[in-house]
């Protein structure tokens, strides 16, 4: 499966709560410095900060960390943990007087599932996830489940558990992509249904109110407007897994990372759009491994052998890199 973590220098911090009438949590992704990122949202109910700010047209370019959180749009306040802890560590966009962390945020609707609805994750837990991330050994590997954002993850209108989900992929060209999901979904995986075990959740009987966040990241260097095509070529991998998507219940958010540290073109014979169309091709396809990958991890669902089985192989574009 791999991990997002495979993409060098990329990290990860899940931090949750899960006693006391809480069951939610905050995960960070924190790139390398110099990381550039973009974003698409797609949910008609999406829980978002600073996501303005990652637009091809507007002035930042780097991303300082990406903050996914439990709490609905009272979660976001997380991001500003993050903030703290990166202007503590010198990161962010140099302003006179000081630096302004570009750190976007999305959040997952998961109030109440602990049975006390005022239990979301606040600044602290922010902070805490993202020391976290930035304490991890380089390539370390992904917890997945229920941590992080994804501790009081559903899907399937409460039926199901969700939860953190990661996978990757390498091109023939040394390009790494990797993705991270927060499967809290109205719809349920394509082709699993007869293979994921019912488990009881406090909404099972509520309106379904969700989300699934998505990072992608890989090595490749991209600008701004090349991570904006890929995050939304990658709603195509969160379509294919799960049914339905981007329902007007659902905040779909994909943010796409690029470290630059590999040329993505490395033949003067194929043009580079070509490279660029295989490596948004595998992204899409690792979202989708991704998101099964978080199923198949929470409690109470099937194996994931199971779940792949039932899904069929990924068919990847094998066209000119």
């Amino acid at each position: 499966m791999g991990a997002i973590t495979d993409v060098i220098g990329i990290r990860v911090g899940h931090l949750a709560k899960s006693d006391g009438g809480w069951l939610t949590g905050v995960t960070v992704v924190l790139p390398p410095p110099g990381t550039v990122g973009s974003v698409d949202v797609r949910g008609g109910g999406p829980a978002t900060f600073e996501t303005d700010a990652l637009d091809p047209a507007t002035l930042s370019q780097r991303v300082d960390a990406v903050v996914l959180t439990g709490g609905s749009a009272y979660g976001l306040v997380a991001a500003r943990g993050a903030q703290r802890w990166c202007e503590d560590n010198g990161r962010g966009l140099a302003v006179p007087g000081g630096i302004v962390p570009i750190v976007p945020a999305a959040a997952i609707f998961d109030l109440g599932r602990g049975g006390d609805f005022s239990a979301r994750p606040d600044e602290e837990m922010g902070y805490a996830a993202t020391a976290a991330a930035a304490a991890q050994e380089e390539g370390r590997d992904v917890e997945r489940g229920n941590v992080g954002a994804g501790t009081g993850a559903v899907l399937g209108r409460g039926t199901y558990k969700g939860g953190v989900g990661t996978a990757s992929i390498t091109l023939d060209n040394g390009v790494v992509v990797g993705a991270l999901a927060i499967v809290n979904a109205v719809g349920l995986p394509v082709g699993v249904r007869s293979v994921v075990e019912p488990v009881e959740t406090r909404d099972a009987q509520q309106p379904p109110l969700n989300t699934t966040l998505v990072v992608v990241a890989t090595n490749a260097v991209l600008n701004k407007v090349e991570c904006k095509r890929t995050a939304s070529a990658c709603h195509a991998g969160l379509a294919r897994a799960l049914n339905p998507s981007h329902t007007l219940a659902d905040g779909d958010t994909v943010f796409a990372l690029a470290t630059g540290a590999v040329e993505l073109h490395s033949r003067t014979d194929v043009p580079r759009q070509f490279s660029l169309i295989a490596l948004q091709s595998a992204a899409a396809d690792v979202v989708t491994e991704a998101i099964l990958d978080g199923v198949s991890r929470a409690e109470g669902v099937s194996t994931p052998a199971g779940v792949f089985a039932a899904y069929g192989p990924v068919v990847r574009y094998h066209g000119p890199i």
